[in-house]
Order: structure tokens, then sequence, then C-alpha cells
């Protein structure tokens, strides 16, 4: 095996379990940090924590190779005060929590990879936002993004290299966005959502799983990685690629109006779909990385043709 242990604390969700399906022929243990306990399935084993406290679980973390962190309340809600600050400490506190037992370890993990946000950049529709001139946005989701780095880069962890892990919209079939936009396109309400000309920023999942391992490898990585295809697209291209390959010509569009009504009744913000995050992954590409689905009629058609 070419890894000892994988460490992914909060990895219960749909990213997670892609991670520890991708590592389960790689690693000889793989640990999954939840709240929630659950049975082992082949050398995929959970361990319960709080995301809060130190507890047992803090010996795990020994001779471990990676620590992927993905802890963070899901954003697809409104932005009450009570939300947002679920949404801040949820991310915050695991993050410190982790790299106060790391800078207690005798023997960390080599690597601590963190999830952030490509959403930290600014709206663009005008140029895509690159590591090095990327200019960074404002308003609340970015001012977390801001400070979710700013509490992962302060831990001081001088045996332990650190890559925040800046992620488009991850294109899932098991979780996310992306089965909403499937949903859509199937009850023939797959147009335009507002203008269009919003561009999304998206990653397969597959793709994700590799760049963990490709970053473990290339130990000139560092700071902050855009974990994103080559090729973002505007939003009328995603979903006329989605309904292309449903075969279902046509979409009914769903103008800003008719999505504040939409949100509100579904407890969520339209700046998940308004916001143009055009975002290049400026950093993996200068590395030699090679998407295995850089475009997203191939990376869609994928997902879709998995069978349930």
């Amino acid at each position: 095996m070419k890894f000892n242990k994988i460490i992914l604390a909060g990895g219960a969700g749909s990213l997670g379990t892609k991670l520890a399906e991708y590592y389960s022929d790689k690693a000889n243990e793989i640990v999954i940090l939840s709240r929630k306990p659950k049975a082992p399935q082949g050398n995929i084993r959970t361990v319960v924590w709080d995301a809060k406290t130190a507890g047992d679980w803090i010996k795990e973390l020994d001779g471990s190779d990676i620590l992927i962190n993905l802890c963070g309340k899901n954003v697809n809600c409104r932005y009450t005060d009570k939300n947002k600050a679920e949404i801040l400490s949820s991310r915050l506190v695991p993050t410190r929590l982790l790299g106060e037992v790391i800078a207690r370890s005798e023997n960390p993990p080599a690597l601590w990879l963190n999830a952030a946000s490509a959403t930290i950049y600014r709206h663009a529709e005008d140029r895509p936002q690159n590591e090095e001139t990327g200019e960074i946005g404002y308003g609340f989701s970015i001012d977390v993004c801001k400070q979710w780095e700013q509490t992962f880069f302060e831990q001081q962890t001088p045996k332990t290299r650190k890559v925040a892990l800046r992620l488009g919209i991850v294109l899932s079939r098991n979780g996310g966005a992306f089965p909403a936009l499937c949903n859509l396109v199937k009850f023939g309400l797959g147009g335009k959502q507002g203008d269009g000309r919003q561009y999304v920023t998206w990653v397969h999942e597959q793709d994700v799983a590799a760049i963990t391992e490709w970053t473990y490898d290339h130990p000139e990585i560092n700071g902050s990685v855009n974990v994103t295809s080559p090729n973002a697209l505007p939003n009328t291209e995603v979903m006329r690629i989605i309904r292309d390959t449903y075969g279902i010509p046509v979409g009914l569009p769903s103008p800003k109006w008719l999505l504040e009504i939409g949100a509100a009744l579904i407890g969520t913000e339209t700046e998940l779909v308004l916001k143009s995050r055009w975002v290049y992954p400026k950093l993996l590409l200068d590395s030699g990385y090679q998407f295995q689905y850089p475009e997203a009629a191939h990376a869609i058609h994928d997902l879709l043709s998995i069978k349930s």
C-alpha cells in the first residue's frame, strides 16, 4: 500500500464517501471522524468525535499520511443570524482544534488538506480568477472564506505541510448541487437561471480525489489551491449540457424574481445560483496535473451514465 492511514475529518458526506472509496485500495486504513458511529466497511472505519473537543480520536492522527478536513455546515440555507453563526463556527472550530492537536503530536500527518471555497473570489464575468491574480470579493460568504483560510494557516504545524483546497461546485451524483440541477431538468425547469451569463465553476468528484493524492506527491504545492476544472461555463451552457445528456430539448428559464420566491420557499439563497464564479486552477496546471474530466459535457455524461 502506498499510504498507511488517511484521516477524513467530517468525512461522512458525499465527498468524504468518495475520498474513502478512492483511497480504499491505496491505504491500509481510512479513518472517518464523524459525529455518528458507523460499522466498519473493509479498511474504512468511523471514529466518533464532536469536532469541538479533544478526545480518544486524537491518537488516530498519529502516523497518518494525509488529514483531509471537510467540516462545515452546508451553505444551502437562509442566511439568518443563527445560520450565519453556525456556518462560520462549523468551519473555524474544527480547523482550530485539528491545528492544536497536530501541534502537540510527535508524529503528525505529513499533509493537512483543509476544505476551502472558490467562492472567495469576486463575482467575475470578465476574466477567470486564479491564485496569483484573482481578486477577493466582499460579503458574508467571502468573509467566511477569508476567516476559514486565516484560521487554517495561522495554525503552527512545522512538521505538517498545509494546503487549502478552494473547491468549486463538486459534481457528484450522490450529493451537492448537481442532483438538484438534474431534477430541475427532469421536471422541465432546466432553462437558464437569472440571465444565464453567470459562470459556474465546477469539478468532478473523481478529480477532487485525484488532486488530493497529487498534492501529496508534489511537495512544492503549498498555500491556497483552486480545485476547479479549467473550463468554467456560463449557467446557460451548463443547463443545456444537462438537458442534452437527458435528451430533453427545452427547459423553462427561471428569472431572478422567480428565483427569489423559490429560494425563500425552500430555505436557501439566490447567491448560490446567481453569483458568477469563474475560477481557474493555475497552480495545479503549472504543477503538471492533468484533469480526468476537464470538460463539463464529459463530466456530466459520466455521472449520469452511472446506474443506481
